[in-house]
């Protein structure tokens, strides 16, 4: 059995390394045919094989459960179209010139006319005439028309499909891999239906070559058989109708085979079977109709007087009845056992999972009703595409992998208002002005524009929604101007950042981790768990985070984690380690033609912070009296206020010992003032002190 096995394998491997081959020597033959004459055998041969070949493709048609699993068949429509024409040609010269064309045609057409007189060669042209025409006008014209239909549809429907792709990357519920592969598919679906739109004007331009093919034949042959062959006029007739008939019908049953596979493939809806299945699943599924059509048999049986006709009508009505009957016993049996198992489900039913119901998204947009086009991108909406170029942004920027943000519509919301939420939680919202331009420049209300006033939502700053025709205007004006989605793109990575140490999970330190352990392995492996913790590595980075600084340099942080950790698992004071670390980083960010402008603290100021931290029993807390807080607030304040009237990014300068017990001070009324210490500025860099916070003591 394992020999047999191994040998199938191998043929059939030996034969898929092949069929190349085997299909360009096969087209060649058929091109070759057109003008090389053939001998009868061959010819019965090969229109037998276009017999079986078209019958195969009929039952793929039907066994195949969606039309891409055959994409093949607009291409294989084409070459057996092209065979058929070939043999037609063939079968012509052999007809034309011998009055003869092989044992298939012959039989064939004896089989129709039936007896060799002229009755029977008008009863043979008819049912030829029949096939023709049905095969014309009826199902190659539909599969044309259906095959247009769906190619139009398709192509209409690409946006929405990916438009849906997008949303669900966006949200996390598709890997970049599986979203390729969903497009890949929408893809070919678009090419099968307009290949298929094409294939179809094949099969009805071979409908029309059979019938001047089938009048040339008669015509030509009537005249050839009697000034060449001697034939009597009765005795011409007869034989080249005779032959045409049987070569029309050898060539047009596998068109007609084909043209029913073809309206097959293009009319397939959404199925989850074959259609033999579909189909049986489909008519017998309704028991109540099928008995009514037995009322209707057994009413027909009666009202017509043959006994006959009765008798076929009634013994259909009876047929009806009992298949009727059937169907709905085993609809109530089968309802009956799912009942019994409901019930044993119920009994052995275990709690409910109500875990999926606790679930919530790390970020979600909600938007109302009129920014829905937004998100849409056949209306031109290009939202989803800056929420995934603002994850890139972010990673680039600060070295963190932001969650996947779910964009939604929230019918609840005012129609031009969305909403940022961090798990489920509202942490912003604005509002914007569909088709409008906002307008912003420090220091102006935008008065001297013509438009509605509002706030730029990302900085709570004064601006103004201007139409599209003053925005070339305000920008000679000196304003900014941007358009919707800019807008609420920019809001959104404000917030990202203000909250990115929120959104830093365990769960995306390990993978962090396992990052530069692929790399760096011996970096990983002194650090964690050895030295540190997974939790207390994730503090560190949030300490960073929320202070604005990268942690895309892994590496540099961990060994610098490493080192300092054998002698302190104080995860603030480890902050300031790495962050002293780092001093490049804050020096490239905060100079300035490598000048830094700083306010510094008084030194009174400084000795009064060191001694509340040491007499302080609470780590990370200041003991300092609510009146001297408060001076610290006026007097930064108004030092601040100093440094940006004079047009200066400051940042505050103190001793590390009290860096970041200040920085938590300021971030109260300065949430995005830079609080250095000496340490993290490198020596080549100029200092000016544009200021320096004092409190009366």
């Amino acid at each position: 059995m394992a020999t047999e096995a191994k040998t199938q394998a191998g043929f059939g491997a030996a034969l898929s390394r092949s069929t190349d081959f085997i299909i360009v020597i096969a087209i060649v033959a058929v091109v070759l045919m057109i003008v090389v004459p053939i001998p009868t055998f061959i010819l019965d041969i090969l229109l037998s094989i276009n017999i079986a070949l078209a019958l195969l493709v009929l039952l793929i048609t039907m066994y195949t459960q969606e039309p891409l699993h055959f994409s093949t068949f607009p291409t294989l429509l084409l070459i057996t179209t092209v065979f058929r024409l070939a043999l037609n040609i063939s079968a012509t010269r052999l007809i034309l010139s011998k009055a003869e064309a092989g044992s298939v045609i012959a039989t064939f057409g004896n089989f129709v006319v039936g007896s060799q007189d002229l009755s029977g060669v008008v009863v043979g042209v008819v049912i030829f005439t029949i096939i023709i025409v049905v095969q014309f006008v009826v199902i190659t014209s539909g599969a044309q028309r259906v095959a247009e239909v769906a190619a139009r549809f398709t192509l209409d429907a690409m946006p929405g499909k990916q438009m849906a792709i997008d949303a669900d990357l966006n949200a996390g519920l598709l890997t970049d891999e599986q979203a390729r592969a969903r497009r890949r598919g929408i893809e070919k679906e678009a090419d099968f239906y307009g290949a298929m739109d094409g294939a179809s004007k094949f099969v009805r331009g071979d409908a029309i070559a059979a019938i001047v093919i089938v009048i040339i034949n008669i015509t030509a042959g009537f005249f050839i058989g009697i000034m060449f062959h001697g034939f009597d006029m009765r005795t011409s007739a007869i034989t080249y109708t005779i032959l045409t008939i049987g070569e029309g019908l050898v060539t047009q049953i596998p068109a007609l085979l084909l043209s029913i596979g073809t309206g097959i493939i293009v009319t397939r809806a959404a199925s989850e079977a074959n259609l033999g299945q579909d189909f049986a699943g489909e008519m017998l599924g309704q028991p109540r109709a099928i008995g009514i059509v037995g009322v209707v048999l057994f009413l027909m049986a009666i009202v017509f007087p043959a006994v006959i006709v009765k008798f076929i009508f009634g013994l259909l009505a009876v047929f009806c009845w009992i298949l009727a009957y059937t169907l709905n016993l085993a609809s109530r049996q089968d309802a009956e056992q799912k009942a019994s198992r409901k019930e044993k489900d119920e009994i052995k039913r275990e709690p409910e999972n109500v875990m999926p119901l606790i679930q919530v998204d790390t970020m979600e947009l909600e938007i109302g009703f009129a920014l829905i086009p937004l998100v849409d991108p056949a209306q031109g909406g290009d939202l989803l595409d800056r929420v995934t170029m603002l994850r890139k942004q972010i990673a680039l920027e600060f070295g963190l992998v932001v969650p996947p943000i779910r964009i939604r519509d929230n019918m609840q919301l005012p129609s031009n208002t969305y909403s940022i939420k961090i798990k489920g939680v509202e942490v912003s919202s604005g509002k914007v002005e569909i088709g409008y331009y906002l307008a912003m420049k420090p220091g102006s209300d935008g008065a001297e524009l013509e438009g509605i006033s509002g706030k730029d939502p990302a900085f709570n700053l004064p601006a103004k929604w201007i139409k599209e025709e003053e925005k070339k205007k305000a920008e000679m004006r000196g304003f900014t101007v941007v358009d919707v989605p800019s807008v609420i793109s920019t809001h959104l990575a404000e917030i990202i950042k203000a909250h990115s140490d929120e959104l830093l999970t365990r769960q995306d330190v390990h993978r962090l981790i396992d990052a530069v352990r692929k790399s760096n392995p011996a970096v990983v492996d002194e650090l964690t768990p050895a030295a540190l913790s997974l939790g207390e590595v994730q503090k560190v980075l949030q300490n960073l985070l929320r202070e604005k600084v990268s942690i895309r340099d892994l590496v540099s942080i961990f060994e610098i984690l490493a080192d300092y950790a054998k002698t302190t698992k104080e995860t603030d004071l480890l902050t300031e380690f790495v962050r002293q670390g780092l001093a490049r980083q804050f020096t490239g960010r905060y100079t300035k033609n490598g000048i830094m402008h700083a306010i510094t603290i008084d030194s009174a100021l400084e000795n009064k912070m060191v001694d509340a931290i040491r007499s302080s029993d609470r780590p990370g807390i200041v003991g300092l009296e609510p009146k001297i807080i408060q001076m610290i607030y006026n007097s930064l304040i108004t030092e601040y206020r100093k440094a940006a009237s004079a047009d200066y990014e400051a940042v505050v300068l103190c001793s590390p010992m009290i860096r970041s017990y200040f920085r938590k001070i300021a971030e109260k009324i300065l949430p995005n003032l830079a609080v250095l210490s000496y340490n993290e500025i490198l020596p080549k860099v100029e200092v000016r002190a544009v200021g320096t916070v004092k409190v009366d003591i």
